[in-house]
């Protein structure tokens, strides 16, 4: 058994994400964490330098934050379906909608459509009210 998969089981035994976290490279870099709020897994990419695109403003750049949207809809993938696989990102579509600011950004990923191998995902971030989104993706990942 690998080391994804012993931190996959652990994490959903334990319900706890970060076990996935700390497996990912990527995300460790980019400093992703979670916060379990009753049925919602809610994630947090909190302000960091090495995020910075704009340093002027200052603002996230806008690879942090796909990588951000992106790895969050997986991580709850792997926390929500019952598959030993990690999920492969077959296509991923980002709108920027506001500057992402230097300061906390929140993330929820709701499952839109789950087919036997493909599974689209839809994920909403934002910075103080859920209404004013930062960025959306729509993402399909291959799940067999």
């Amino acid at each position: 058994m690998s080391t994804m998969s012993k931190a996959l089981e652990q994490a959903r035994a334990e319900w706890n994400p970060g076990l996935i976290i700390e497996q990912i490279p990527y995300a460790k870099l980019l400093g992703i964490e979670t916060l379990n709020m009753g049925d919602e897994l809610f994630f947090v990419l909190p302000p960091a330098k090495g995020n910075v695109g704009n340093p002027t403003l200052p603002a996230i750049h806008g690879g942090a934050l796909g990588g951000f949207l992106e790895l969050s809809a997986a991580i709850h993938l792997m926390m929500t379906l019952p598959t030993q696989v990690t999920p492969r990102v077959v296509d991923i579509s980002v709108d920027y909608v506001r500057p992402g600011r230097m300061e906390m950004l929140y993330a929820l990923c709701t499952v839109v459509r789950q087919g036997r191998k493909l599974v689209n995902v839809s994920v909403n971030c934002w910075h103080k009210s859920r209404e004013e989104s930062v960025a959306t993706a729509r993402a399909h990942f291959l799940v067999d």
